[in-house]
C-alpha cells in the first residue's frame, strides 16, 4: 500500500481503495470496496468506491498538476481546495442543491463526496431529450442565493473582502480569460473550427473589430468585478439531475467575478440542447413539443431569477445605499447584461475554442451541424453587441429564435 501521508502522486483505481480504507472511516471494516475512474472532464481524476456487499459508495475527486485535456495546462492543485470550501459554503447558503462534501486532503490534493449516481449529468439527459419541469425554479434558487448572498449588498465589505482572498483563483480565471474571451475571436492556432463553419467565422468573427472591441470590454471587466461568489463553469455538465433534485458540481473555477458569468453559461448551454434537438429528433410532432420545453425553459430560468433576486434583495439587503428607490433594478440590469454577453460568449467558445460540447459535435451530418453553428454564432454575436437591450427572458428566446428563422431555409432543404 502506497504511502498518502508524505507527498502527492495520481492515484490509480486501487490506490483510491487504499485511500478510502485508510483515511475514512465510511465504509464497514469488512467492505468489499471495488473502484471505477469515471473522471470525463477535462482536468481531473473522479473515482467511485463502492462496497458490493451494501451498495453503498463514495466519490474521490482528485486534482492534478496538469490538466487531463493537455499537459500544456499547468495548474494548481489547489483547485480542489477552492472546490472543497465552495460546496461547503454553497450547501448553506442553497441547501440541498450541492453534494456533501465528507474530507479535503491537502497533500492528495482530493476531496471526498457524496456519490450522485442515482442523478445523471444534465447534458447527457438533455441529449436523451428528457424533461425536467423543475430544473428551472430549482436553478434559478441556487444563482439567486449564492449570487446575492455572496455580494457587498448582504455581506459586511471586510467579510466579503476575506472571502475574495479566500477565493483567489489565478490559474483558472487565466484558462477562462484565454479560452472564453480571448482564443475565440482571433485566429488562435489552439482553437479547432469545423471546416464547414471556417469561412462564416473568420468572416463574422475573426475580421469584426467591433465585435473584438466589445469582447476587450468584457474580458476587463471579467477580470476586475468581483461582483458575487461566481462557480465560474456552470453549463450543463456541471449539473447532476433528475425529475425532484438538481445538484450543481464541479466549482473548480470557483472566484469572485461578475454575477452574470454563472446565468449566462446556464442559458446558453440549454441554448446548445435546443439547436441540437432541432437537428437530431425526427419525429416532427416530439421536435416540437421538446423545443417548446427548452424554450419556456431558457425563458423561465431568466424570469424565475429575477423575481427572486428582487424578492431576497427586500429580504437581505443589509447595505445602506443598497436600499435607495431603484438601485436595486440598476444593480440587477447590469447582471442581466452581463448574462446577455456571456451567453454569447460561451456560445462563441464552444464553436470556436479548444472545448466542445456533445450536443454539436454528436451532429452527425456535416451540413446539418455547420447549420447548428452558424445558428449558435449569430446569437452569439447578437447577445453581445445587444447585451444592452436584452433583459428578460422572452428577451433570450426572442434572440435565439431569430437566430434560427436566419437559417430556416437551409434547414427546410436539408
Amino acid at each position: 500500500m502506497k504511502d498518502f501521508t508524505s507527498a502527492y502522486f495520481t492515484m490509480s483505481e486501487q490506490d483510491a481503495v487504499d485511500y478510502i480504507r485508510t483515511k475514512l472511516d465510511f465504509f464497514d471494516k469488512n467492505a468489499e470496496l471495488t473502484c471505477r475512474e469515471i473522471g470525463d472532464g477535462n482536468l481531473n481524476y473522479v473515482f467511485r468506491v463502492v462496497d458490493e456487499k451494501s451498495g453503498k459508495s463514495i466519490i474521490i475527486k482528485q486534482a492534478g498538476p496538469v490538466a487531463r485535456i493537455s499537459d500544456a495546462f499547468k495548474l494548481s492543485p489547489d483547485r480542489n481546495r477552492i472546490e472543497s470550501d465552495i460546496l461547503k459554503l454553497k450547501g448553506e447558503l442553497a441547501p440541498g442543491f450541492v453534494p456533501e462534501v465528507y474530507s479535503y486532503d491537502p497533500i492528495m490534493n482530493c476531496c471526498v463526496m457524496d456519490d450522485l449516481s442515482d442523478h445523471e449529468i444534465m447534458r447527457s439527459a438533455l441529449l436523451k431529450h428528457q424533461k425536467f419541469p423543475l430544473f428551472a425554479d430549482h436553478i434559478s434558487t441556487f444563482l439567486a442565493n449564492t449570487l446575492l448572498l455572496t455580494s457587498d449588498v448582504v455581506l459586511e465589505h471586510k467579510d466579503k473582502k476575506d472571502l475574495v482572498k479566500q477565493f483567489i483563483n489565478p490559474e483558472l480565471c487565466e484558462i477562462s480569460e484565454d479560452l472564453v474571451y480571448t482564443e475565440p475571436f482571433y485566429d488562435c492556432e489552439q482553437n479547432e473550427v469545423f471546416p464547414g463553419t471556417k469561412e462564416f467565422v473568420v468572416e463574422e468573427f475573426w475580421n469584426d473589430q467591433k465585435l473584438a472591441l466589445e469582447t476587450a470590454k468584457l474580458k476587463f471587466e471579467f477580470m476586475t468585478k468581483a461582483q458575487s461568489l461566481i462557480h465560474g463553469d456552470l453549463h450543463t455538465g456541471s449539473i447532476f439531475i433528475k425529475k425532484d433534485s438538481t445538484k450543481i458540481i464541479d466549482p473548480e473555477f470557483a472566484f469572485y467575478g461578475p454575477a452574470g458569468y454563472d446565468i449566462g453559461n446556464v442559458i446558453a448551454n440549454l441554448i446548445f440542447a435546443y439547436v441540437s434537438s432541432n437537428f437530431v429528433i425526427e419525429d416532427q410532432e416530439k421536435k416540437e413539443d421538446y423545443l417548446l420545453y427548452l424554450k419556456n425553459t431558457i425563458s423561465d430560468v431568466v424570469q424565475l431569477f429575477t423575481d427572486k433576486f428582487l424578492k431576497l434583495w427586500d429580504e437581505k439587503a443589509t447595505e445602506r445605499t443598497a436600499k435607495y428607490p431603484g438601485f436595486k433594478e440598476v444593480y440587477l440590469n447590469s447582471i442581466l447584461e452581463d448574462t446577455a454577453a456571456v451567453t454569447g460568449l460561451e456560445l462563441s467558445r464552444r464553436i470556436i475554442g479548444l472545448a466542445k460540447v456533445k450536443d454539436i459535435t454528436s451532429i452527425t451530418d456535416d451540413n446539418d451541424r455547420v447549420l447548428a453553428e452558424k445558428i449558435c454564432l449569430t446569437a452569439a454575436k447578437t447577445f453581445i453587441l445587444n447585451r444592452s437591450d436584452i433583459r428578460t427572458g422572452n428577451d433570450f428566446v426572442k434572440v435565439l429564435l431569430e437566430s434560427v428563422s436566419a437559417y430556416s431555409e437551409s434547414i427546410k432543404s436539408n
